[in-house]
């Protein structure tokens, strides 16, 4: 066996142990006190990690206006933010079953989009708790498909799909695996009247290019060519970390335009995608993932 494959093998397998570790620690705590810790652990450490210089960079891009401390204390919370979402993947049903930790006051739509009974495209980005997302929209009678991105630790893939499987009830699907058969899964699935929920932040090399924070990116056009396509809405949701373990929803409607131009109205709805983004992530940086290589050329695929 290569060196090279023997080191991989050994660090997936340390991630792996790494993870369990924290897993059973997180559970013994209470949701509360498991999710501050994880906030403070990686606010501590994470910035050790080479994607710090990755998010700084990101960030450098987004908003030259600010100096290097106020791009460097954004980049703190987020990995405050990701810390909570980590050790809250254990604690997802207590947060799920606890009303008082969620106002949906702002995901009226989704409400909407039940009872049309028509099918929906839910476009999420990594903000707040990303993960509680689908399991608000089953407190409105929804039950979305998950579309969710690969990760490259096999040992730690496995947990998180585990973790992931039971949000989806309509089903849990790779994005890199069979892309055009699960392509056709989730159409087929909307076509019936389903919901399927995804994650529209990530950037996609074999995308269309959009504008984001003033620079092209390559967004994923799936959202908006899937709305186009059946006639349902598009929506946008994020989850909004208020303080602590608990969130807000907020589901807004994407406009898509439906003309004689395919390609055009696709590109148009997901630029519209896009920009919501980027005004939710204005509000609240400190709460988006920075260390996406959102503005990598279209043949750089390293994550």
């Amino acid at each position: 066996m290569p060196a090279t494959d023997l080191s991989l093998r050994l660090r997936n397998r340390l991630e792996a142990i790494g993870l369990d570790a924290a897993g059973s620690l997180f559970r013994s705590m209470d949701v509360d006190r498991a999710s501050a810790l994880g906030g403070r652990l990686w606010r501590r450490f994470a910035p050790l990690s080479r994607r710090h210089a990755r998010a700084l960079v990101n960030l450098q891009i987004a908003f030259p206006e600010l100096d290097a401390y106020a791009r460097r204390a954004i980049a703190l919370d987020m990995w405050e933010n990701l810390g909570r979402v980590l050790a809250e993947s254990f604690h997802m049903p207590a947060i799920a079953a606890d009303a008082s930790r969620i106002d949906t006051t702002r995901g009226a739509i989704l409400e909407t989009v039940r009872a049309s009974g028509r099918g929906a495209v839910l476009a999420s980005l990594h903000t707040g708790n990303w993960e509680l997302g689908a399991q608000v929209a089953m407190r409105f009678g929804l039950s979305p498909a998950g579309v969710y991105q690969t990760v490259r630790n096999p040992h730690v893939e496995a947990l998180f799909r585990t973790l992931r499987a039971a949000w989806y009830p309509a089903g849990l699907h790779a994005r890199q695996r069979d892309g055009a058969q699960t392509a056709m899964k989730l159409i087929g699935i909307v076509r019936r009247g389903g919901t399927i929920a995804i994650m529209g932040d990530l950037r996609d090399a074999a995308g269309v290019e959009v504008p984001f924070f003033g620079r092209p990116t390559w967004a994923t056009p799936f959202p908006a060519m899937v709305a186009r396509a059946l006639d349902v809405p598009l929506v946008a949701a994020r989850m909004i970390r208020t303080g602590g373990v608990r969130f807000d929803i907020d589901a807004v409607e994407v406009a898509v335009p439906r003309s004689d131009d395919r390609e055009g109205d696709i590109r148009a709805g997901t630029a519209a995608l896009q920009a919501t983004y980027e005004g939710w992530i204005r509000e609240y940086p400190g709460q988006w993932f920075w260390i996406h290589r959102k503005w990598a050329p279209p043949g750089d695929r390293a994550r």
